[in-house]
C-alpha cells in the first residue's frame, strides 16, 4: 500500500471514528433526556387541526368554522369602534397587543391597543398618543401573556380568575366582586371564552349585527354559529367563541422539541438536548413547568417586580395585579403568586414576567436559577419552593438558554396569520403611522 492510500485511509478512520464519536454523544443525550420525561407522550402537543385532541369548552365545541372566523377577528382592526377618541376608531385588534412574530406577545414591555398609534419594526414604535390621558389608554397592568397553547391553561390570566373548574373550584364567594368578567354566567362558559366576552369589551371591540354586515363577515358568522339565536350570533359572545376556538387551536407542534418527542432525534442540536435534561432535573424548571404546554396551573412567588416599576403606564403601587392570585382569592397565602406561563416561542420577544422586569432570556435564566427575590415587597417566607439556587455553570446557563430560545421555538406561527381581513384594513393596527410603518399604504 503506497504512501497516499495509507494517508487516505488514516483521514477515512478518524472521520468514522469522529462521527461514532458524535453520534455516541447524542445518543447517551436522547437516553438520559428519554428516562427524564418517562413518557413522552406527556409533552406532545397535538396539531392545530387535531380538533378531537385539543382541550375545549363544553358550551364552544372546536370546528373549522370557529377557528377560520376567528382567526380573522383575532387581526381585525374594523370592529375597535369604541375608542376614547374618534381619531382611532377602527385602528386597533387583539393583535395589537399579541404580536404573532414576537410569540403573540407586544412587541413592548407593555401592551397599548386604543390609545397608542405606531408599530415600528414588530410593535416597538407603538407611542401612546398626545391626546390620551394614561387613564383613557387601554392598557393593563401587568404584561400580556402569549395566547399560544392557551387551550392547556385550565385558568386564565397570570391570577388564574377565569374559569369554574380546576384551582376556582371553592372561590365562588369572590367572583364577580373585583372584575365583573368573572360573574358566574361567565365562568361557566369556559375559561377562554368567559375571558374574551369581557376582554372584547375592556378592549373597546364591538361586534353587531350592523357591524358585522357592513364589513362581510355575516356569512361567517352563520356557518360558525348556526343554531344560535341572532341575538347572541351576531354579538361579542358568538366573536368571543370563534376567538377563542381560534386561540385553541394555536399549538407550537413544530418546534424542535415537538419533533424529537415525536420520534426525529436530529431535531434538537446537542446543546439543546443538554439544556432539556438540565430543565428536567438541576435546573428544577418542571418543577412549576410540567404540563403539556410547559406551563402549568400552579402558582408561585418569584419576588420580581412589577409593572409600574419599569414605566408601565395606567397602573401603580395600589393596582391589583401586583398581588397575583391574592388579587383575585383575597387569600392571604395566595398573595404575590402568578401563574407559571407556558414557555414555547419565549425567545421571540422580551421583556418578560409579568412586571416585565427581565429584558432577555439569559437575565431571566440567571434570575430563575439564582432564587433571589428582588421585589422587597414580597415577604421572603411567600417565595415558591423553587427559589433557591441551582447551581449551574456558565455553560449550563447557555445549554438552557439555548433549549428555551431555539429548542422550542415554532419557526412557523406565521400560518396562523390571515393574508387579509375582511375590512381590508391594515394590522394589527390600522392608524396613519402604524400604516406607513408596516407598508401598507
Amino acid at each position: 500500500m503506497n504512501s497516499k492510500n495509507i494517508i487516505y485511509l488514516c483521514a477515512l478512520m478518524f472521520t468514522l471514528s469522529s462521527c461514532l464519536n458524535e453520534n455516541t454523544e447524542s445518543y447517551r443525550l436522547d437516553s438520559e433526556l428519554d428516562q427524564l420525561l418517562v413518557d413522552r407522550n406527556d409533552f406532545i402537543l397535538p396539531a392545530s387541526t387535531d380538533f378531537n385532541k385539543i382541550p375545549q369548552s363544553k358550551v364552544n365545541p372546536l370546528t373549522r368554522e370557529k377557528v377560520d372566523l376567528g382567526k380573522l377577528l383575532f387581526f381585525e382592526t374594523a370592529f375597535g369602534v369604541e375608542s376614547k377618541k374618534p381619531e382611532l376608531a377602527g385602528t386597533f385588534s387583539c393583535s395589537s397587543c399579541h404580536v404573532p412574530e414576537k410569540g403573540f406577545r407586544p412587541g413592548l414591555k407593555q401592551g397599548i391597543a386604543d390609545g397608542a398609534v405606531g408599530f415600528g419594526k414588530l410593535g416597538d414604535g407603538r407611542v401612546k398618543l398626545e391626546s390620551y390621558k394614561d387613564d383613557e389608554i387601554d392598557a393593563q397592568g401587568a404584561r400580556p401573556l402569549a395566547v399560544l397553547n392557551t387551550a392547556f391553561v385550565h385558568n386564565t390570566m397570570w391570577n388564574g380568575s377565569f374559569g369554574d373548574g380546576f384551582a376556582n373550584v371553592g372561590t365562588e364567594k369572590v367572583w364577580g366582586k373585583h372584575d365583573p368578567g368573572t360573574a358566574i354566567n361567565a365562568q361557566k362558559l369556559g375559561a377562554l371564552e368567559g375571558q374574551n366576552i369581557e376582554g372584547l369589551i375592556v378592549h373597546r371591540l364591538l361586534y353587531n349585527k350592523a357591524l358585522i354586515e357592513k364589513f362581510g363577515y355575516t356569512q361567517r358568522f352563520d356557518r360558525a354559529f348556526p343554531n344560535m339565536p341572532e341575538e347572541e350570533r351576531y354579538s361579542r359572545k358568538a366573536a368571543s367563541f370563534a376567538i377563542s376556538a381560534y386561540l385553541r387551536a394555536l399549538t407550537t407542534d413544530q418546534a424542535p422539541f415537538q419533533m424529537w418527542l415525536k420520534g426525529d432525534r436530529n431535531a434538537m442540536t446537542d446543546q439543546q438536548k443538554k439544556g432539556a435534561i438540565l430543565f428536567f432535573s438541576k435546573a428544577a424548571c418542571n418543577g412549576c413547568h410540567f404540563e403539556k404546554n410547559l406551563g402549568s396551573n400552579t402558582f408561585h412567588a418569584l419576588g420580581l417586580n412589577d409593572l409600574f416599576e419599569v414605566g408601565g403606564r395606567k397602573t401603580s403601587l395600589a393596582d391589583r395585579r401586583n398581588l397575583g392570585r391574592g388579587g383575585f382569592t383575597e387569600k392571604e397565602e395566595d398573595m404575590f403568586k402568578f401563574r407559571a406561563p407556558q414557555l414555547y416561542n419565549l425567545g421571540d420577544g422580551g421583556p418578560y414576567f409579568h412586571g416585565a422586569s427581565k429584558q432577555s432570556l439569559e437575565e431571566v435564566i440567571e434570575y430563575k436559577i439564582k432564587g433571589i427575590a428582588e421585589n422587597h415587597r414580597v415577604p421572603k417566607d411567600k417565595l415558591s419552593y423553587y427559589m433557591y439556587d441551582k447551581g449551574l455553570s456558565a455553560q449550563e446557563k447557555a445549554d438552557l438558554v439555548e433549549f428555551v430560545r431555539e429548542g422550542l421555538r415554532d419557526p412557523n406561527l406565521k400560518r396562523y396569520v390571515p393574508a387579509k381581513v375582511n375590512s381590508g384594513n391594515c394590522f394589527p393596527n390600522n392608524d396613519p403611522q402604524s400604516r406607513k410603518d408596516m407598508g401598507c399604504e
